[in-house]
């Protein structure tokens, strides 16, 4: 379990651990990175983060230490919302520069980004961070990366470059509806539970997300097949979030309204809202619970 504060969906979006990923990080340039013994390998399916990216082959170690697919497999999930958060259209080819660097037989120094490369991702992407409470964090600092040259890994021309990119789907549960009052209370009554909760740690497992709210910020506005055992060590479920962001929740500070069911022993959501106190809509929610007759 991640005992640090975290967000992924960006994304979807909660913060990775970044601190976690690139604690092993070696000083780039430092002789220790070359002496070590690196070997080419595939970069397996499973590694989410850098699918589909342009070459097929990593080195190990990594450009941040990781010396096992293990351990890059589990640092590297964590910075899955930050590329869904699409702050920069080279998230992607920065971070896997370093989680899976490019691996030539014929070269036995790794390939590096370059500066700008760097530059460009931090000054787009370091707001998003700092908006969740995370700073750039210093071994990401851009002055330890090569100034452009033939070989590092450049920044894309955006002049010239016609982005492929796909723009990911808004999880089902975290699609803007607008309600009437008859609709808040058919929602309310076709779901198992509706709690007002704080996140405390967002993690992703198997591709879902892994949701456990702050214990002491949860509040049960209804309850039905959920026993209270259940919600002692309540874990909530975004079931394939990565596959779709969520920026409904885009503030580990703010409150939330979710809404789901109990399905094979998992409370799944199916509902999440921004809890605006004092909005409209969710005056109409508070009246609709109390007066609720399912």
């Amino acid at each position: 379990m991640m005992h640090n504060r975290i967000l992924v969906t960006f994304m979807a979006l909660v913060l990775p651990v970044y601190v976690e990923a690139i604690h092993g990080m070696y000083p780039f340039g430092h002789p220790e990175l070359f002496y070590k013994k690196s070997n080419c390998k595939p970069i397996p399916t499973t590694l989410l983060l850098c699918h589909d990216i342009e070459y097929s082959e990593m080195r190990l170690p990594n450009l941040l230490g990781h010396e096992t697919m293990k351990e890059v497999l589990q640092q590297a999930s964590s910075w899955i919302p930050l590329v869904q958060k699409q702050c920069h259209p080279d998230t992607k080819k920065f971070l896997c520069s370093l989680f899976a660097p490019v691996c030539l037989d014929e070269l036995d120094e790794p390939i590096q980004p370059c500066r700008t490369l760097c530059e460009r991702v931090e000054q787009s992407c370091a707001p998003v961070m700092s908006a969740f409470g995370y700073p750039w964090p210093d071994m990401l600092n851009c002055s330890r990366f090569p100034e452009d040259n033939d070989l590092c890994i450049p920044p894309a021309i955006v002049d010239h470059v016609v982005s492929t990119t796909k723009v990911p789907k808004v999880c089902d549960a975290c699609k803007d509806k607008e309600e009437n009052d008859n609709e808040i209370i058919e929602n309310l009554c076709k779901n198992d539970f509706a709690l007002k909760i704080k996140v405390k740690e967002i993690s992703y497992i198997n591709g879902d997300t892994k949701i456990i709210p702050e214990t002491k910020s949860k509040t049960i506005y209804k309850l039905n097949g959920v026993t209270e055992r259940d919600l002692k060590k309540t874990v909530l479920w975004l079931k394939d979030g990565l596959q779709c962001t969520c920026d409904e929740i885009n503030d580990i500070n703010a409150p939330y309204l979710v809404m789901g069911q109990k399905l094979d022993g998992n409370l799944v959501l199916t509902s999440v809202k921004r809890w605006q106190r004092g909005h409209r809509e969710f005056k109409r929610i508070s009246r609709s619970i109390r007066k609720l007759q399912c």
